[in-house]
């Protein structure tokens, strides 16, 4: 039953209930048969499966069987050989695997904490009519049929048709997304030719979700839980599916690019050893045998572990939490490690206006009076708001604006209320739409009323004159304050009229009728919700960043181009589309003509989701913010939500990505800028961790092939975590370059390798694998002497000082070269800031590679020899190379770019 289009006996019949509501045993009955009436909660992941998805992670798959392959070549290894290997390599990608889906849980958790800690509690309690007395019940025990007392102040505690009310308002923003509260009624509406009747405009129902500002009502429940508007709104949100941010994306496509190349580049590797060792030798495959089989085998797995970037994962996932943190210290909570750096990419912010851009509070902004004094407490006296002990405006909020316009002159509410006592009242009524009360002064008894400007007006037979003389109303004034009037409304300004009457004696009649004639017009107020001050800063910066900026409200279509044009986000109304236009746009029509509108006015829940998905489907990454309920959906549906932490409701928060501790619309900004520059720096780490590897895999590469040994597996596992780790991660912390939010957002659709990095990561691994082959050489002529080298090659396979010498430059030279990665394309040298986290990394991996070499047990555990002064020190210097190369060619690079762009 649409009960809104009903009388109410026949929704009370409908309900099986009367006017004074069920019995106890019916409430108790029927809580047992359809269930509490709270929203269904989702069903929280078990720790042992977050950690198990944490392992789902491409990249820690390919660690994982990296493991298994160098576990089980270990084993046999011991089955075969006295002296066996060390599990050091098997222990040390588990460690690294164990790690990561660690962090990734503790952040979730950590998330998880502080949305809990933001909930707010709902309606704990509500005033109910049982048995035929009024009954204070909790709200999750309240049934279909129960009959609720509400109150200015109460919360609705589920869905109810309206059976009796006295001048009540309520607040439905965080459902429809208006700022003022709806007037509301207890006569049927009538459908007329419509279909149905928008939820803001059904006035003779309330819905859970909502509060009372003003006035009473008695509302007979008509639904319950998840079969409320927000219920359903919450069930929705089942449907809308999650998907993979970019960063996913990107990292799954690099894991598949590695795990190919790791299997080839090993397979090519052990065919050619086997090739050479086991074919083309004069004792051929006999003489090679099985052992020589599995050297080969252990060759590949070397390649493998080299091709692996181990911390790549951590390293992410750690820049990613550094990234959070720094984002919560400035009221943005992630709920998800990639989220923040979806945000950085987004191209399109479609944001709710109420309470977002707005503050959500009504403010008076203008007014027009002779006396704005008088004004001022004709406004404040006329109602029913309060200040309280703190100097805070209670009540409904108009009222409460005018109250605080009355403050701000200097005329505090209780003050006023001394100084004229009420002593009658008409009050507020939506036909005659106006309200009157009547005070005791020294000098006799004056009348203030407030109300529509058009109906004041048409009872006022004078005005107050601009010398504080009471003249006739005239034609000319009357077009006057009727122009005022227009003028403010034409600019979405909420405007009121108030007028006066002076009393010898207090009234007998106390009528409206009798009260509300010639009146003497005082003034208008124009009150708005305003904006936040510092949103339209934010929405400028956005701008500047390539972002647009969209807003989604359920408000009016003037009010919301009032706001969106004093904002920035669109320049005419002609880029405004209201909900019911959009019913009229197929999903095709509607992503063909999403980029015309900025405005998007008096929609329905289901319409912020098309918006979204339309925008998503003409290949913009989307970012939707909201705090009500009826934005969940959308938050959802959208590549990342952003809900408010203050004002939002418990299933917005929950849906969102990120959640904004300030409920301010600035934070995002700076999440923009936080995730643009955390993706900057993830792209430096990879260029960094895969050059680097890039070097190992073709040292290994081309020592097996020309029959010598230049590092073991060990050996790379060493570099990958300690050499490579922590400078990654330190060039994960590097501070954002000062155009970052100057720059349009990148292409969503770019590979990981765009932008050069695929190029620069080539030619830079080739550079330190060249200079680690010629340390290796190096220290093999340092060790064995000139003639020796010459004549005796590498017939053992193996130059102790060679490949100690090489195992201190490939550390060194890629610890230089995370110096170089502090800017892709610009000089190291003319950076204004300094990354103290990658000086520290530097000096503890030379410290910590040192030891390695000069500590006997390290050492002997690693197979190095001490090496001499000279050898370390051009093992140093034949590392440094890599900067100054670097640097030459980053110059070549910026000369060709200025001249494609002078040319173009």
């Amino acid at each position: 039953m649409k009960f809104y289009c009903e009388e109410v006996s026949a929704a009370i019949a409908e309900t099986e209930s009367t006017e004074n509501g069920i019995s106890a045993e019916a409430a108790a009955l029927r809580l047992e048969q359809n269930g509490k009436n709270k929203l269904a909660e989702g069903k929280k992941i078990p720790l042992w499966k977050r950690f198990l998805m944490q392992l789902a992670d491409p990249m820690t798959i390919i660690l994982i069987v990296a493991a298994v392959i160098s576990a089980a070549t270990t084993i046999y290894s011991n089955m075969m050989h006295a002296e066996g290997e060390s599990f050091a390599d098997v222990i040390i990608i588990l460690a690294v695997v164990i790690i990561n889906a660690v962090l990734g849980v503790f952040q979730e958790s950590k998330a998880e904490k502080a949305i809990e800690a933001l909930q707010e509690m709902a309606a704990a309690t509500s005033k109910v009519i049982r048995n035929g007395q009024i009954t204070l019940v909790k709200s999750e025990d309240i049934v279909v049929g129960d009959v609720v007392i509400l109150e200015a102040g109460d919360a609705v505690p589920a869905d109810g048709r309206i059976i009796e009310c006295a001048s009540m308002k309520v607040e439905e923003a965080a459902l429809t997304g208006e700022s003022v509260p709806v007037t509301k009624d207890a006569s049927p509406i009538s459908l007329g030719d419509k279909k149905d009747v928008p939820l803001g405009d059904r006035v003779n129902m309330v819905y859970m979700g909502s509060t009372v500002v003003y006035g009473r009502g008695k509302v007979l429940i008509t639904a319950t839980g998840m079969d409320t508007e927000m219920g359903k709104i919450a069930d929705a949100l089942a449907k809308a599916e999650d998907g993979e941010t970019p960063l996913q994306k990107k990292l799954g496509q690099l894991s598949r690019i590695l795990t190919f190349l790791v299997i080839g580049i090993s397979a090519v590797v052990m065919i050619v050893k086997v090739l050479r060792e086991g074919v083309f030798t004069p004792e051929g495959m006999a003489g090679f045998g099985f052992d020589g089989f599995m050297d080969s085998f252990m060759v590949a797995v070397s390649l493998a572990v080299a091709a692996i970037p181990e911390g790549l994962a951590t390293v992410v996932t750690i820049v990613l939490s550094i990234g959070v943190t720094n984002m919560s210290r400035r009221n943005a909570i992630i709920r998800r490690l990639t989220a923040v750096e979806t945000l950085g990419c987004a191209q399109i912010i479609c944001s709710d206006k109420t309470g977002t851009l707005t503050q959500n509070k009504m403010t008076v902004v203008e007014s027009h009076s002779a006396d704005e004094a008088l004004l001022a407490r004709a406004m404040a006296l006329c109602s029913d708001a309060e200040l309280d002990a703190d100097g805070m405006a209670t009540g409904e909020p108009t009222e409460c604006a005018l109250v605080n316009f009355a403050s701000a002159n200097g005329l505090p509410k209780p003050a006023l209320k001394a100084e004229m006592p009420r002593c009658g009242e008409a009050p507020f009524d939506s036909m005659r739409k106006m309200m009157s009360t009547v005070h005791k002064t020294e000098n006799g008894i004056t009348q203030f009323t407030k109300g529509a400007p058009d109906e004041i007006l048409r009872r006022c037979t004078s005005y107050l004159a601009e010398n504080g003389e009471i003249l006739p109303m005239t034609d000319a004034a009357m077009e006057k304050f009727l122009a005022e009037n227009k003028d403010m409304a034409d600019r979405a300004l909420r405007v009121l009229a108030a007028a006066k009457r002076e009393y010898s004696a207090e009234p007998t009649d106390y009528s409206p009728a009798a009260l509300e004639q010639d009146m003497t017009f005082i003034g208008l107020c124009g009150m708005i919700d305003p904006i936040r001050p510092e949103v339209k800063d934010a929405i400028a910066e956005c701008h500047s960043a390539g972002i647009r900026a969209v807003m989604i409200t359920g408000d009016h279509i003037d009010t919301a181009v009032a706001i969106a044009t004093q904002l920035g986000i669109i320049q005419s109304k002609e880029e405004a589309i209201t909900g019911a236009m959009l019913d009229d746009l197929s999903d095709d029509d509607l992503a063909t003509a999403i980029e015309r509108f900025g405005v998007y006015a008096r929609v329905q829940p289901e319409h912020k989701v098309r918006i979204v998905t339309a925008w998503k489907k003409r290949g913009y990454v989307t970012a939707m913010t909201g705090d009500g309920v009826n934005d969940a959906p959308s938050i959802k549906s959208a590549d990342i939500g952003v809900g408010m932490g203050i004002t939002g409701t418990d299933v917005t928060k929950n849906v969102a990505d990120m959640v904004l501790a300030d409920d301010n619309f600035a934070t995002i900004v700076g999440a923009v800028g936080e995730g643009r520059r955390i993706y900057d720096n993830i792209r430096k780490s990879i260029q960094f961790l895969l050059a680097s590897n890039m070097s190992e895999v073709l040292s290994i590469f081309f020592a097996t092939l020309l029959g010598f040994t230049i590092l073991k597996p060990v050996h790379l596992l060493w570099i990958n975590l300690v050499t490579d780790c922590f400078p990654a991660l330190a060039l994960g912390m590097e501070k954002a370059e000062p155009d970052l939010m100057q720059r349009k957002p990148r292409d969503p659709q770019e590979g990981i390798f765009a932008g050069g990095l695929g190029r620069d990561m080539i030619y830079q691994g080739v550079l330190v694998t060249i200079i680690t082959m010629l340390a290796y050489f190096i220290g093999h002529w340092m060790e064995t002497g000139f003639t020796e080298f010459i004549f005796t090659g590498f017939e053992n396979g193996v130059s102790p000082d060679g490949m100690t010498m090489a195992f201190l430059t490939m550390s060194m030279a890629e610890i230089f070269h995370a110096f170089n990665m502090r800017s892709q394309h610009g000089s190291i040298f003319r950076l204004n800031s300094h990354n103290r986290t990658l000086w520290f990394a530097g000096i503890f991996s030379l410290a910590a590679t040192t030891l390695v070499i000069y500590v006997p047990f390290l050492r002997d555990a690693f197979g190095f020899t001490v090496i001499t002064f000279p050898e370390y020190a051009v093992a140093l210097g034949l590392a440094a190379l890599v900067i100054p190369v670097v640097e030459l060619v980053k110059l070549v690079q910026r000369l060709i770019n200025k001249r494609k762009e002078t040319v173009s």
